[in-house]
This record gives C-alpha cells, sequence and structure tokens, in this order.
C-alpha cells in the first residue's frame, strides 16, 4: 500500500515545480512561470462548482460539488487554492517558482442547467495524505457529461477551511480506509438537497478506492463504485458479498494470487470487471500522470525518474483511459 511518506513526495516533488502552484488570478501566467495545463473535459455542457463546510461538532470537512452549468459565468477555479498551497510548500520547504497551476474547465458558482433533471450524482474519495482535487481529469469529466459530482477532502487531506483555517495531515494519526468511508456517509448524510431522488455512485483512489468497496457493501444508497487502484487493504478485511456493479482499474495493485485485491474480487457477485494496465502505476490514475511530465520538460528532469513517478504507461492513453471507463461505467449503471 502507498505510504504517506511516498504520497508527501510525489505532492512536494510536483508541487515544488508549479504543478498545483499558487494562483493569483486567472490570467495569463507571467514569461518566467509558464502556466501549466489539464486536459480539457470532452463533454458538451459547461461547469460550475461551489464549495460546502460541513460540520457537526464532531466531524469537519471541506466538500466541492461540481455540476453541468447552463453558462460559462464567474471566475474560473484553480486546481488547488492559493493558500492551501502555501501550507504544503511550507509543510516540505519547498518552492514553487518553476510554473504556474493549472486551471480547471470549472466556473464557480455557475448558474445550473436545470434542463437536464435529477441527474446522477457521483462521489469521490481520496488517497492517503492527499486531496480532493487530485482526480480532476475524472471530475470535470463527468461534470461535462451531465453528473454532479460531490469530492470530498477527507480528515487526513490539505484542506482550506473557511476564514483561511488550513489543516494538513498528521503523520501520527491513523486514517483508515473505514474512517473515508464513516467521512462519505457524513457527507451523503448532510448533502440531501443534493442527492435526494437521486441515483448515487462512488468511486475513490488509491485508499478512497478500498473506501468505496466498504461503501458500496454496506450503503444502499450507493448503486455503483470504482476503484482506481485500491489495494483492497483494512481491518477487519472486505469480506461482504457486493451484488451492485463494481470496476476496478488497476496498476499498482492487480488481483495477483494471495492479494487483497484478488480476495475482493471473490466476494463481487454482481457485474464486475477489472481494467490492469501494464507499465502504469497508481499515478496514471490520477491528475499527476498528465501534469508530472509537463513538469519533467520544464526541469529537465530525467526519463529514467519521470518514469520512477508514472511507470511507462503512455500519459495520453491514460487520461484518455481517465475520460472513457469512469463515464461509460456510470452512464451503463446509473443511465
Amino acid at each position: 500500500m502507498t505510504t504517506a511518506l511516498t504520497r508527501r513526495t510525489l505532492l512536494a516533488s510536483a508541487i515544488a515545480a508549479g504543478v498545483a502552484g499558487p494562483l493569483a488570478a486567472a490570467g495569463p501566467a507571467s514569461a518566467a512561470r509558464p502556466r501549466l495545463t489539464l486536459p480539457a473535459p470532452t463533454g458538451p455542457h459547461p461547469i460550475g462548482t461551489v464549495e460546502r463546510h460541513l460540520a457537526d461538532g464532531r466531524r469537519e470537512l471541506m466538500v466541492g460539488i461540481w455540476y453541468p452549468a447552463a453558462a460559462r459565468r464567474g471566475p474560473v477555479v484553480p486546481w488547488m487554492p492559493g493558500a492551501l498551497l502555501r501550507a504544503l510548500l511550507a509543510d516540505n520547504g519547498l518552492p514553487s517558482d518553476a510554473a504556474a497551476s493549472p486551471l480547471t474547465a470549472a466556473h464557480e458558482g455557475a448558474p445550473a442547467l436545470r434542463a437536464l433533471g435529477r441527474r446522477p450524482v457521483i462521489v469521490f474519495s481520496h488517497g492517503a495524505d492527499g486531496h480532493r482535487s487530485e482526480i480532476t481529469v475524472i471530475v470535470q469529466e463527468l461534470a461535462s457529461h451531465g453528473y454532479t459530482v460531490v469530492t470530498v477532502d477527507h480528515t487526513d487531506s490539505y484542506t482550506e477551511f473557511p476564514g483561511g483555517r488550513l489543516h494538513v495531515p498528521d503523520d501520527d494519526v491513523s486514517v483508515t480506509p473505514y474512517d473515508h468511508a464513516d467521512d462519505i456517509t457524513f457527507v451523503l448524510d448532510h448533502l440531501e438537497d443534493v442527492t435526494a431522488g437521486r441515483r448515487i455512485g462512488m468511486f475513490g483512489y488509491s485508499k478512497g478506492g478500498t473506501a468505496t468497496a466498504i461503501i458500496v457493501g454496506r450503503d444502499r444508497r450507493v448503486r455503483a463504485g470504482i476503484s482506481l487502484d485500491g489495494p483492497m487493504e483494512c481491518q477487519p478485511p472486505l469480506t461482504t458479498d457486493i451484488h451492485r456493479p463494481f470496476l476496478m482499474l488497476t496498476a499498482s495493485f492487480p488481483r495477483t494470487p494471495g492479494s487483497s485485491a484478488a480476495d475482493f474480487w471473490t466476494h463481487l457477485k454482481g457485474w464486475r470487471r477489472d481494467v490492469h494496465i501494464d507499465g502504469g502505476t497508481e499515478i496514471s490514475f490520477s491528475d499527476a500522470v498528465w501534469l508530472l511530465p509537463q513538469l519533467a520538460r520544464l526541469t529537465g528532469m530525467s526519463d529514467e525518474d519521470l518514469a520512477g513517478w508514472i511507470g511507462t504507461y503512455d500519459p495520453a492513453r491514460a487520461v484518455r483511459l481517465q475520460q472513457t471507463y469512469p463515464l461509460a461505467f456510470f452512464d451503463q449503471h446509473l443511465r
């Protein structure tokens, strides 16, 4: 399973060269700091997004809600907020002057497209010591095709709360896939104005993929799930039979004999698929697979060092997989 140190090192390396650099405005990047880019979504709809702060005295989370918009109105949203980025840099002692942050395709507070009616809702759970922006390519692809997507900053994330209050992961605090799953239950309970009367799906990255398996197995509101290279490792182990559709996209955690992923596979009793990519890594299912090659060109990173991060699987093909498989899966099972 990917360790917190490994994930932090990846995040720090990307941030150091501006993969998630601070963004003062949505204007052009300065000549000294070329702006990195995200691939554009392929759907017909503009995208809007808003944040929600959810708290009940015991638990406090930030979530993002992405949705098809009626117009491209409002400021374009950066990949990560500047104050949060500065906290990440301070935590890792790294500069951010090699490039400017990419912009997303979403407009803050854009009017929602009402003509689509009660479109399905998809919930996303990030990986260990991650953040809700790490799978923006998939999130905005789904939103551009008519889905509402709820992204969650878990209690082991880099988060900015209202008023600029920052939270960073604490390596001394254990956060398990079951904790992620409990966060998702909390979010679903508190977003009934968003989810009421709608079909709900879920996908998760790494630890979030394991959390997705937990939720699909125990929460009847969630009808279908996708794991993006989830290790399927947790205590107690996953032993509940799941009769709902489940897609596994694997690279670093394949269904090798004796693995947790292989054991989990035996508990999938409904529609199931495992799409494995040879030569890829866990990063093949995140935004980093697209951003890190840009970083390599800007900083002179060697091909060997880049391959150490992203493997040998073609980044452009990885993005096509990200934009194709989750959309096709949720189209089939939620529409």
